[in-house]
């Protein structure tokens, strides 16, 4: 009997480029594909699979270098790429590449871009609309068998061929939902990790998925157009990847479940086996503010964690064009919980939204910041083909790119100029205020200056001009350190303006210290800063009102150094 090592099996890659290089970034979907073939009866021990990521903050990163590796040391017989909007075009060009090379490879692309309209895709042999757990290997033997392929939700290119010619565009936009593969139950799917297939150790952190499907129907979102359940990993399966991840001694999970909350006992439940099985890891989740309750923060505050809330604009008639419930009144008082509990979160708000304008985003990132979000990101809308949005388009009068990354040009309500002011807002507050981790000492400071925070972020825009400064350059190179040395001279140059100069020392010892306490937070590193205050007064309840702090509180020169205590980051005076 002859014993074939793994090299001596046909190759089959399973591969993705990645938007930057970090643990949430990690390639879970080209993952799962390769473990699907790895673990499918149909396909098992049959072929040398491995699994390649590409990272475009990497500097080597070209699509030559991305090919390079692919043809190392041995020619794949089938390359399968998990397609997203960051790297479509790069992979379309991988494709071309490896067909002018050897066009006898089999390539296949899956993924959302192929699941929104699987017939746009020309350099590719197949793809592969909706998951593809059951349908790749079921392909992949087909095709090695020489079988006939009739697999629903895959694609060859004379399927491509005969749809073009079968369907006009608008037929293409609608048809598209329908020709998805049969969803595999979660109970079926391999885990990539538990199997060995990616090391969370090797990113610092893992992508863990709990559930897939989402009951919501946000019209800008893929799932608009998805399943409209959940569907839930098995317990077990969910409790050993802790394990592993425990075990891996990794810093940080990103928990991929559209609505965490969404069931407030099965939250729970997975909040203690977290505290019990990996304490200490940090843990992010994606949450709805509507479905937050005492209970469950005081469960999220018992672990190290963050919360990111999709608030995505404060104008209710907006949210309800893209299918999205608010209500201001619960949703100011379940935050309200959250800051009591002490509970880590941030907001996301989309510019561009149909029915919105410059103002109405301003409105929304005063609205945001005035509930201390630990964080805001703050995005250009994108008209995803395949979702609610994409099939509305003209309905709601959005002009957008045709290309990825798809953002809207301009609506009825929000011309492109606007939307142009709204980039750079956003680029100065993520600057300013999430970068620079200012949600401790934001209002405080500028409360004084009788100024709303967006135009605040306004006014730092006018600023980085007069000093030469690219915002976007900023956020992408400028150190925390960097980024304080801006916060305080654009405050100052702001006290200047209104006369306030008599506050500003108080002003910068209160960024100072806060600044150094979330550098030592987030990297566990002792800082040293001077301060004129005694650090206990700028920690005070009496600094959100920096006119009494500095009638009553005593200059206090000193050194103080912040260090990682029993709870947390602390602070020392020092000589």
């Amino acid at each position: 009997m002859t014993i074939f090592s793994s090299e001596d099996k046909p190759k089959i890659i399973c591969m993705t480029c990645l938007v930057e290089t970090s643990p949430q970034a990690l390639p879970l979907g080209a993952a799962c594909i390769a473990s699907a073939i790895k673990n499918d009866s149909r396909t098992r021990d049959k072929f040398f699979v491995e699994l390649l990521s590409f990272s475009k903050e990497e500097k080597s990163f070209s699509v030559d270098s991305i090919i390079n590796k692919i043809f190392e040391k041995k020619e794949p017989l089938f390359v399968c790429m998990s397609m997203y909007v960051w790297n479509r075009n790069i992979l379309e060009d991988v494709a071309a590449k490896i067909k002018e090379k050897n066009s006898n490879i089999i390539c296949i692309a899956g993924g959302p871009e192929v699941t929104a309209n699987p017939f746009s895709l020309t350099n590719f042999d197949y793809t592969c609309s909706g998951a593809g757990e059951n349908s790749m290997p079921e392909l992949i033997n087909c095709l090695y068998e020489n079988k006939n392929v009739n697999i629903q939700g895959v694609y060859s290119k004379k399927d491509f061929q005969e749809y073009c010619k079968k369907y006009s565009v608008e037929q293409k936009k609608k048809a598209a939902e329908a020709l998805r593969s049969v969803p595999p139950l979660p109970s079926e799917i391999a885990s990539p990790y538990l199997d060995g297939t990616i090391d969370p150790a090797k990113y610092g952190g893992a992508l863990w998925e709990l559930a897939r499907g989402c009951p919501f129907k946000c019209s800008y979102c893929y799932e608009s157009k998805g399943e409209n359940k959940i569907s839930f990993f098995p317990e077990e399966r969910l409790l050993k990847e802790l394990e592993l991840f425990a075990a891996k001694n990794i810093a940080q999970v990103f928990v991929l479940d559209p609505t965490y909350n969404a069931d407030k006992a099965r939250a729970l439940k997975r909040l203690n086996a977290i505290k019990q099985k990996a304490p200490g890891m940090f843990f992010y989740f994606e949450a709805r503010a509507e479905f937050i309750d005492r209970e469950l923060a005081k469960a999220f505050a018992s672990i190290p964690c963050s919360l990111q809330i999709g608030l995505q604009s404060s104008d209710e008639n907006v949210l309800s064009l893209v299918h999205r419930t608010f209500n201001k009144k619960q949703f100011v008082k379940n935050i309200g919980i959250l800051n009591e509990e002490g509970v880590v979160f941030g907001f996301d708000l989309i510019f561009g939204l149909p029915g919105d304008g410059l103002q109405g985003f301003k409105n929304s990132i005063d609205f945001a910041v005035s509930l201390y979000p630990n964080n805001i990101e703050l995005f250009c809308l994108s008209v995803l083909p395949g979702t609610d949005l994409y099939e509305r388009a003209d309905e709601l009068k959005l002009q957008y790119e045709n290309v990825p990354p798809y953002h809207v040009i301009e609506n009825s309500t929000f011309n492109k100029n606007d939307i142009s002011k709204a980039e750079e807002l956003a680029l100065s507050c993520n600057l300013f205020y999430s970068q620079g981790r200012a949600v401790p000492w934001f209002i405080a400071v500028t409360k004084p200056l009788h100024i709303k925070p967006s135009n605040f972020f306004t006014d730092f825009i006018s600023f980085a001009k007069i000093k030469n400064i690219n915002l976007n350059n900023a956020c992408a190179k400028l150190s925390s350190i960097e980024i304080e040395s801006l916060q305080i001279d654009f405050i100052k140059f702001k006290y200047d303006e209104k006369h306030l100069q008599k506050l500003f020392i108080a002003a910068k010892d209160i960024i100072k210290l806060n600044n150094a306490l979330s550098r030592t937070t987030a990297d566990a590193a002792e800082q040293t800063v001077t301060l004129n205050y005694h650090p206990d007064d700028l920690l005070s309840e009496y600094m959100f009102d920096l006119n009494f702090f500095c009638a009553n509180a005593k200059h206090f020169n000193c050194n103080v150094k912040t260090f990682i205590g029993k709870n947390g980051a602390d602070y020392k005076i020092v000589k």
